[in-house]
């Protein structure tokens, strides 16, 4: 038998996300929705300011998006990210598993890949589930007062959002 099998490795663990397939790289999103969150910046300073308020295509109940395979198309600033891009996006949730992975991090026990249970990301609270409205029902002058600090998931040592 030999003692150097990586079989048991998870891929996360054993790539890079430029080395993941179409189908590893996709089940490394957790659906936590807190990406498809809209945000607001700062002219002056540059500052980003995450609000409880979900694009249009959010679902809010499963935390995936209703359209995804046309989302560019039907919402045009919807950001898409690569393994080169995602150190560029310092908006990315602490919790994201794409930001994880590309600082050299592994995923948290409640990501369902290592849970094994794709609810868990809702059960630790890290989720956008319960907490957010869709932008279809917000005023775009009514944003401001949808600024939101999400600090920590239900084992209160999690950072959301920052």
């Amino acid at each position: 038998m030999n003692d150097d099998n990586n079989d048991d490795i998870p891929f996360w663990r054993t790539k890079t996300l430029a080395q993941m397939n179409t189908e590893e790289w996709e089940s490394l999103c957790d659906g936590c929705g807190l990406c498809c969150l809209v945000k607001l910046e700062d002219i002056d300073t540059g500052d980003l300011a995450f609000t409880n308020v979900a694009c249009r295509l959010f679902d809010c109940d499963t935390c995936r998006c209703t359209s995804y395979e046309n989302r560019h198309r039907l919402v045009p600033d919807c950001i898409s990210f690569t393994a080169s891009s995602i150190s560029e996006l310092e908006w990315m949730p602490g919790t994201c598993a794409y930001r994880l992975i590309s600082e050299g991090r592994d995923l948290y026990h409640w990501h369902p890949l290592v849970s094994n249970d794709p609810k868990s990301v809702h059960k630790a609270g890290i989720s956008a589930r319960g907490r957010v409205v869709s932008e279809q029902y917000v005023d775009q002058d009514d944003l401001i007062n949808h600024v939101v600090k999400w600090d920590q998931g239900d084992d209160k040592k999690t950072k959301i959002l920052k």
